[in-house]
């Protein structure tokens, strides 16, 4: 009886354990996912009132008009964090990859200014020169900049609206680095990044105060 009342009392012990397993409860989360601290939700999120969701700071719109989902990465596996950035009380993830690059190639459109003094900080990478407001240009992040390989060629970007538009790559839109003066106190891009110029945004008639919105890309 009293090896019996022993293997009870050392179950209850082991649901103890595992119901309070700290990683259990420190999940990252998505839009409305699950959170007690700011480092619970992903990418630009916050917690507010115990979910994940856009955070009014920055003034995204990710969950608000959700982009579609990102394809599978090359080689029939996923594009999937190589790391975390910590940035003040947040937590980032990093990417060295992207979505493979299809026809018509699923990704989020954001704005940047590309003049001195603007949201990118430095110059662009590609000429190591400013670009006005009225040039349509763009970043591709990390994966989809490819070490510079498309660098000065045209892209096309198409919105839901189905507006086109072609504009040239001269930046990278950075998805391991960020959260300093060379990013601009930014964190870093998602891995599905075409970052436009005013330009582009306008071409597309698209609103910039939306601030994220989906589109496609292919190579013009």
């Amino acid at each position: 009886m009293a090896r019996i009342s022993n293997l009870i009392f050392l179950a209850c012990i082991f649901l103890f354990n595992i119901i309070n397993i700290p990683f259990l409860t420190n999940a990252i989360s998505s839009c409305n996912g699950p959170c007690n601290t700011l480092n619970d939700c992903d990418g630009q999120l916050i917690c507010i009132n115990g979910k994940c969701n856009d955070d009014p700071d920055i003034g995204t719109h990710i969950c608000t008009n959700p982009s579609p989902s990102p394809p599978s990465g090359g080689g029939g596996g996923t594009c999937q964090s190589s790391g975390t950035l910590q940035c003040k009380k947040k937590s980032y993830p990093q990417y060295r990859c992207s979505p493979p690059v299809s026809s018509s190639t699923q990704a989020s459109l954001t704005l940047n200014d590309f003049s001195e003094g603007g949201d990118g900080g430095g110059p662009s990478q590609c000429d190591e020169k400013y670009h006005d407001n009225s040039e349509r240009v763009v970043a591709l992040s990390t994966g989809w900049y490819n070490g510079g390989s498309r660098c000065g060629k045209m892209i096309r970007i198409t919105a839901r609206n189905g507006r086109s538009v072609t504009a040239k790559v001269v930046d990278q839109c950075d998805s391991v680095n960020g959260c300093d003066k060379e990013h601009a106190g930014q964190p870093p891009c998602h891995n599905n990044i075409v970052d436009g110029s005013v330009s582009v945004w306008n071409a597309l008639g698209l609103n910039t105060d939306d601030g994220v919105v989906p589109v496609t890309w292919s190579m013009a």
